[in-house]
């Protein structure tokens, strides 16, 4: 071996000896068999001369690549032969010399029948369907192949079938990886006595060849890399070569599969320093390896790498712990040193931010030894040939093949160190390549076989310092993509964020890093290295920094913005793979006593990071405007190892906590999130796109929620537990911008909110503190408690599959962890709170999937709105659990009506959290809700129902988590501090419930209608009312008690938060006071406020028994319960109050105020007696109910239409006074309809499309949804009541004869006779063969919003079951079929009153009534002016009604386009349509039938149409008419009545 090394470097040779003759020459199996046996005799130097310099000539290094140049000039030229004839030649050489001259299949055999490999080891590529048993795994990414998991007992086990995305490698065999129950049965534990040794010379010559041959290999690699000037090799020169070398290393992978003795001399071949040493150096007089020596060096060089004999060493200086990586102090003198490192790929970046003095200062701090990023130095053959697999980007079958070592441990040992090595390299060319999916599918196919393996995951880790290779790599990484934040301070803001719009994070790049290090993060004994080592946590929490603040999101005012950039699909991504995922594997190492030093560890240098980060972007108190970002990793960091410190770890909470003033600042942005997400659902964020409620969705989806917004909330909970309750409270009105709102006042100015966005912001703080004070994710629930929340929550949404509650239930934080809360009892959790739906058979054949819908008692007990409203990404799917709750209580009879969301027992605090309760017993809540209750009570601002629930659920959360009950005597007693308090006397809600606010002193716009109200005579000092008042001295407080707003308390928590810094700094001061004094003006302050006093004299109690009668719709509603069932104080528990609506939880909670305090009782009674004496209130049924709350809604609708009406009344006035003589007591109708309404008010009719409210006017009419359809159905009737008989034969007939059409032709035959065809015309209907009926569904539209309704339906692609040209459509509320609309006749709505009692007056009286009213100015209505928009739209309909029917019923006289056709049609349909309504009503207009109620009468407004057009062209007609019903006056209906 050594002379053959010795030939191969151009050494000094010894003597050659002569080669075989040529005949022998080209009998390879006779060389072969030559060779071994001069190999096998003692002295095998001549052998193993000979045997090398027929290695040297067969396998050239430049062989392959003349071959290659040749074969393509001779194909150029036409000729034949190929570039593969050499390699075939040449591995049809090393084959014959393997085997030693004898077959090549048999030799296989022989080797494999040797094999002492235990694992399998089966490689696969993307794609691959392969087998994952978690039972079995002790690895998460344990994998198995088909055959494997066919030939093991996996049954009952929890696994799954998945197609291979990055490839793998069967780990069956593998102790490491997984449980020795899982093996197949070719791959249990073999015993080492079982396995014979293998034969000395079997695998002799392979040690002989395979040196050579690998070393050949690399010099093709060598040779076949030109490196271009821009430093990317050409794709199709790196596809060329490689194609080139399938062969040999197809070769390769083949003498893999021969089992663990080929595989151990492979290990021996490609770990061996000194053959690599000698075949590789490039020394002594052989040309061709001392420049592929040279063309290696320069490959090195290229890549940003040195030799270690050629790199400079540069004097690098390890800062103190202390020093801090964020600040910009010592910047310069730290660069001079490291200002060259790494400059290949990162001047482009450095120069143009002026970053690199900051990047490189990071590294200094952290990075123990410089050379992990540009040395590197090659010692064996394995560690080139992975160079170059690199070089090459992982090229298939290259991977393949060093995969498919991985069975032979010492290999496995080599291989992942030589990996590790490697690592820097791999990140630069990763960061460079084209194809960076494909190469990191490739990288992780190799490292996760690696690394899932604890035992060497540790040993790499200690021997080649494998986790500060990873941490630097990954900084390094980052920064080559780092820009300026422009967050809070965008000038002066020293901190630097990732661009997330780069294509290392656009397109994951990172991720195959990233995954490694979670992966070995997975390892306990890893991890917990990681986390004894303060400067790697440094260096890391440096990282981390790096996404916190990325993705800035500015509120776009003005115009709406250009460009959506969907650049937070890489953000959300980033900050959960690079930032989430390795902080939830670290923390799935610190769950008991013992790791207590390693949370305390990674909160010391996560809070020393916070504070660098506030410094570098010059943040005092409060953030800057319209800017949000959603990525804050350090915050969540810090959070979820306070949850586990205080969950698993026992540790004292207040120990790991900072000062206040760091509470403050941590609390700030996690806040801002919150209030940025209401105004996102408010709408207030729509000039940024789409984008900007993508990003809101992501941060509550379900992958998402459980590293973005619960620690958010559970940090915001932490901050409020130990800050003031009132700082607090009042800082979260604040950011939600509602502090102007919450004004006792009628009238307010906002002066940073819009008006429109008021309600939903108010809105979005409360559920915000609904959640903060009610969600327990983090405050004392176990993970299978937890499980069940989500899940239930899931259900309540809607059913779902299996497969589906998995995906939306939050997902396991780490998936490299192997470690899933609740997972043991997922399905036991699932059985007991749900149902399984089986699947079913659709009409179609398609089979509907099982479903799985919550069973009766979770929906009676469990069902939590607060955690639907925390976990739904779509606002619609609250509603639609709102709705199935409903239908539930509707189904089992527990509340008919429409409920409230209800109210759920909370999962007791952990003790350390106490803190937060103080939130509900704070004076500035106590304020907001008396506010808002008597905001709500007195319609200010028109507050939703949304409002008043959140409100009562603070109220009723407080009551449930008050102090012990108070003494009566404490509680009377008040002493000189709280006698004089402005608001409340204390803090305890239970007592403040019975404090009466008597007066309040607001700030008001001048034009409000309190400014007008003179002050009182005399106020107490406890009457006027200011927030900050008890801080004041008594006098002043007398004299000048200040605004009783909210804003006033938050000027106080200003002048606290300053209070706290100027203590702790007082350079801190000098920024404080610009910063504020710039930003923020109270809103007292503008000069169109002035102040006023209001009378209050309410309490809260008094507020909610006057919320209760208001809710009822009856005064004096409330009677408390206790003083009929005295039983109810002691037992409180009914579940008649568990379901209800708001006047349920009004209810509820005054029993719990009574429950709490004798002196709320009492004063409850009192309140009661002073409005109603004690008489409990009647029981409704469900039917009176439902019928009070039409009635409540009706009366509601008319007490909004008032100012409207106002209007119209005044100009219905003036007409009636000009059409007819009202002070004529002669004109009075002296009828029994005159007396029964004496005031009719004005109709007023809702718009089904526009949703307005109003009456119809001729400038803009409404109409009625009407359907014209032809009818006959009157002809059919007959005076015979005999029964007919279908006809069966066209000789059977129906009577004609006998029916109303046959009888009316002859009575018309007959009467032109005799008489005129104009006065015979006067005498008869048409209506009963060619009538035309007019339904309605009821629903009225403005006539110009039925225009554009059918303009758009003309303009809608999507095939209708309608003709809309021919104006048929559907009704936009209920969706019935229509085709016209009948215009209202503006006026009074006396519909109500057409239909009276018969009246006991005789025909001759009410004929004689009739001429007397004939013969009256003005008694029948007035045409309208046909300039008018009423006018025309009569017009248009009456077409309509002609156009309906035939054209002879259109033209029924004698001559044609005569005027009286038209007089005759459309009192034929009034005829018509009054006969119809007739047999709707059972024969009675008056008293109605059984199917009244199912049909709406359009009759009036019919006969109104019809007058109108009929008073314009033949009012001359009108005095003929006796008694044919044709005109709309109440008069003529009241005869018609009469008459049938």
């Amino acid at each position: 071996m050594a002379a053959a090394a010795a030939a191969a470097v151009g050494g000094p040779q010894p003597p050659q000896p002569e080669l075989p003759a040529p005949g022998l020459a080209l009998d390879k199996a006779a060389t072969a068999a030559h060779l071994k046996a001069a190999l096998s005799r003692p002295d095998n130097r001549a052998g193993a001369e000979e045997l090398q310099a027929l290695l040297e000539r067969v396998l050239s290094a430049e062989r392959p690549l003349a071959a290659a140049a040749d074969g393509e000039e001779a194909a150029a030229a036409g000729g034949g032969g190929g570039p593969g004839a050499a390699e075939e030649e040449a591995l049809e050489w090393c084959k014959c010399l393997l085997a030693g001259g004898g077959g090549y299949d048999e030799f296989c055999a022989a080797v494999r029948a040797y094999d002492p490999a235990a694992l399998c080891g089966l490689v696969w590529t993307a794609n691959f369907v392969a087998y994952r048993c978690r039972t079995c795994g002790i690895s998460p990414c344990m994998s198995l192949c088909a055959e494997c998991f066919h030939q093991g007992d996996h049954t009952g086990h929890d696994f799954n079938m998945f197609r291979s995305q990055a490839g793998g490698a069967c780990d069956c065999g593998d102790s490491n990886v997984m449980r020795e129950s899982g093996f197949c049965k070719r791959h249990q534990i073999k015993s080492s006595s079982n396995i014979p040794c293998v034969p000395k010379d079997l695998l002799m010559m392979s040690e002989f060849v395979l040196p050579r041959f690998i070393f050949c290999l690399i010099q093709y690699l060598r040779e076949g890399y030109n490196e271009p000037a821009a430093d990317v090799p050409s794709e199709k020169d790196l596809n060329k070569v490689l194609q080139l070398l399938e062969p040999q290393i197809s070769f390769l992978e083949d003498l893999t599969k021969m089992g663990g003795a080929m595989r151990s001399v492979l290990t021996q071949v490609l770990t061996n320093q000194q053959n690599y040493k000698d075949l590789t150096s490039g020394l002594g007089e052989n040309a061709c390896a001392k420049k592929s020596h040279e063309k290696y060096l320069i490959a090195l060089k290229s890549s940003g790498l040195t030799y270690p004999e050629d790199k400079l060493v540069y004097g690098l200086q390890e800062p103190s712990a202390g020093t801090s990586t964020l600040a910009v102090q010592g910047f310069a003198g730290a660069t001079g040193t490291l200002g060259q490192l790494d400059s290949s790929d990162e001047e482009d970046q450095d120069g143009s931010q002026g970053l690199g003095k900051r990047k490189r200062v990071k590294l200094s701090s952290s990075t123990k030894d410089q050379s992990i990023m540009d040395v590197l130095k090659h010692k064996s053959f394995l560690e080139e040939l992975l160079f170059w697999t690199i070089k090459y980007e992982f090229p298939q079958k290259m991977v393949t093949f060093l995969l498919n070592m991985l069975p032979d441990q010492e290999y496995k040992v080599a291989f992942t160190k030589t990996f590790v090595q490697h690592y820097a390299f791999i990140m630069k060319t990763l960061k460079k390549s084209h194809e960076s999916d494909t190469m990191s599918n490739r990288i992780v196919h190799i490292s996760v076989q690696l690394f899932s393996n604890e035992e060497l995951a540790r040993q790499v880790t200690e021997e080649c310092q494998l986790l500060d290779i990873m941490v630097t790599v990954l900084l390094y990484m980052m920064e080559s993509c780092l820009i300026k934040s422009e967050l809070q301070d965008e000038e002066n803001s020293l901190h630097v964020v990732v661009n997330c719009g780069e294509a290392l994070l656009k397109n994951n790049t990172y991720w195959p890093l990233v995954s490694d290090f979670i992966n070995i993060l997975s390892h306990q004994s890893v991890a917990k290295r990681f986390l004894e080592d303060h400067g790697l946590l440094v260096t890391w929490m440096n990282f981390v920094s790096f996404f916190q603040g990325m993705n800035l999101n500015k509120r776009e005012l003005n115009e709406h913005v250009e460009f959506e950039s969907q650049t937070y699909y890489a953000a959300f991504a980033a900050e959960l793979e690079a930032c989430a995922q390795p902080m939830w594997g670290l923390l799935s190492h610190c769950k008991v006593r013992e790791t207590q030093e390693y949370t305390r560890n990674v909160v010391r240098y996560c809070l020393e990071a916070l504070q660098d980060w506030f410094d570098a972007i010059n943040f005092v108190d409060e953030p800057a405007p319209n800017q949000v970002t959603f990525h804050l990793p350090l915050h969540r960091y810090y959070a979820m190892f306070l949850s586990k410190a205080v969950k698993c770890q026992e540790l004292d909470l207040d120990s790991v906590l900072p000062d206040q003033e760091m509470l403050m600042k941590l609390m700030i942005h996690p806040l801002q999130i919150q209030a940025s997400l209401a105004e996102i659902h408010s709408n207030m964020w729509v000039r940024n796109g789409l984008q900007i409620k993508g990003q809101a969705m992501t941060y509550v989806q379900s992958h998402f929620c459980n590293s973005m917004i619960d620690p958010d909330i559970y940090l915001l909970q932490v901050c409020a537990s130990r800050l003031d309750p009132d700082y607090f409270i009042s800082s979260v009105f604040e950011r939600f911008k509602v502090v102007d709102l919450l004004t006792m006042a009628s009238q307010h100015q906002n002066t940073v909110l819009d008006a429109e966005h008021e309600r939903s912001m108010l809105e979005g703080a409360l559920t915000f503190l609904v959640i903060l004070l009610s969600l327990r994710l983090h405050l004392g629930m176990s993970d299978d408690e937890i499980l069940r929340a989500e899940m239930v929550a899931q259900l309540c949404m809607n059913d779902r599959t299996h497969s589906s509650l998995i995906h939306h239930i939050p997902e396991n934080p780490n998936p490299k962890s192997g470690i899933i809360p609740g997972s043991y009892s997922f399905e036991s959790v699932l059985s007991a709170v749900a149902d399984f739906k089986a699947p079913v058979f659709e009409p179609g054949g398609s089979m509907q999937q099982g479903m799985y819908t919550p069973k009766a008692e979770v929906w009676d007990q469990e069902f939590d709105p607060v955690m639907v409203i925390l976990r739904t990404v779509y606002r619609r799917d609250v509603q639609s659990a709102m709705d199935r709750y409903t239908a539930f209580l509707k189904q089992s009879g527990k509340f008919p009506g429409n409920p409230w969301p209800p109210y759920k027992k909370r999962t007791p605090l952990h003790p350390s959290y106490k803190g937060l309760m103080r939130l509900l017993h704070c004076k500035t809540l106590h304020i907001v809700l008396f506010t808002l209750l008597y905001k709500i009570l007195m319609d200010h601002q028109n507050l939703s129902e949304h409002v008043l629930c959140m409100v009562l659920y603070l109220i009723e959360l407080g009551l449930e988590n008050s102090a012990e009950e108070e003494s009566d005597e404490e509680a009377s007693v008040c002493g000189p501090e709280r006698c004089h308090d402005s608001w409340f006397p204390g803090s305890n809600l239970v007592s403040n419930m019975r404090h009466f606010i008597n007066y309040v002193r607001v700030r008001v716009p001048e034009t409000a209608p309190e400014v007008k109200r003179d002050s009182p005579a005399s106020t107490s000092s406890d009457s006027l009312s200011s927030l900050h008042s008890s801080r004041r001295p008594k006098v002043l407080q007398r004299e000048n008690s200040g605004t009783a707003q909210v804003f006033s308390l938050v000027a106080e928590r200003r002048k606290k938060f300053q209070e706290i810094i100027n203590r702790s700094s007082s350079e801190a001061n000098q920024v404080v006071r610009p910063k504020t004094s710039n930003k923020w003006s109270a809103p007292g302050s503008a000069p169109q406020l002035t102040t006023a006093i209001l009378e209050i004299k309410e309490s809260i109690l008094s507020l909610l028994i006057k919320l209760h009668h208001k809710l009822s719709g009856k005064q004096n509603s409330y009677y408390p319960p206790w003083l009929d069932d005295i039983e109810i104080l002691i037992q409180p528990e009914i579940p008649k109050y568990n379901h209800g609506d708001g006047i349920t939880a009004v209810e509820r909670i005054l029993l719990k105020a009574a429950l709490q305090s004798r002196m709320n009782k009492r004063i409850i009674e009192e309140i009661c007696r002073k409005v109603t004496p004690p008489v409990p209130p009647k029981k409704i049924t469900a039917a009176e109910k439902k019928t009070l709350d039409k009635e409540e809604r009706r009366q509601k609708a008319r007490e909004r239409q008032q100012k409207l009406l106002a209007e119209f009344a005044s100009r219905q006035k003036s007409f009636m006074e000009t059409a007819m003589d009202v002070d004529s007591p002669e004109n009075d109708i002296p009828m029994e309809i005159a007396t029964a309404e004496p005031q009719v008010s004005e109709a007023v009719y809702d718009c089904v499309i526009c949703g307005q409210s109003g009456p119809s006017s001729e400038d803009r009419p409404t109409g009625l949804v009407v359907l014209l359809q032809a009818s006959s159905v009157l002809g059919q009737c007959r005076d015979n009541i005999e029964p007919k008989k279908l006809p069966i034969t066209e000789e059977e007939q129906i009577y004609p004869w006998d029916t109303c059409a046959a009888v009316h032709d002859v009575r018309l035959s007959l009467l032109q006779r005799y008489f005129k065809d104009s006065s015979c015309l006067l005498a008869v209907s048409i209506g009963w063969e060619g009538g035309v009926y007019v339904q309605t569904c009821g629903h009225t539209l403005h006539i110009d919003c039925h225009k554009s309704y059918m303009e758009s339906l003309r303009n809608d692609q999507v095939l209708q079951g309608f003709s809309v040209d021919k104006g048929e459509f559907t009704c936009p509320l209920c969706r019935q079929f229509a085709n016209s609309v009948l215009p209202c006749y503006p006026g009074s709505n006396v519909e109500s009153n057409l239909w009276q009692r018969p009246s006991n007056k005789s025909i001759q009286d009410l004929i004689k009534e009739v001429e007397e009213l004939q013969g009256r100015p003005g008694a029948f209505p007035v045409s309208i002016s046909s300039e008018t928009n009423l006018s025309k739209e009569m017009e248009s309909v009456m077409k309509d009604i002609k156009n309906t029917t035939q054209k002879k019923y259109r033209d029924y006289s004698k001559t044609p386009g005569s005027p009286d056709n038209d007089f005759l049609f459309m009192y034929s349909v009034a005829r018509t349509n009054l006969e119809l309504e007739l047999i709707h009503r059972g024969g009675n207009l008056c008293s109605g039938g059984a199917s009244t109620a199912g049909k709406r009468s359009c009759l009036k407004k019919e006969t109104e149409v019809q007058s109108d057009c009929l008073a314009k062209s033949y009012s001359w007609k009108i005095s003929e008419l006796a008694l044919e019903p044709t005109s709309s006056d109440s008069k003529f209906s009241y005869i018609n009545c009469s008459m049938y």
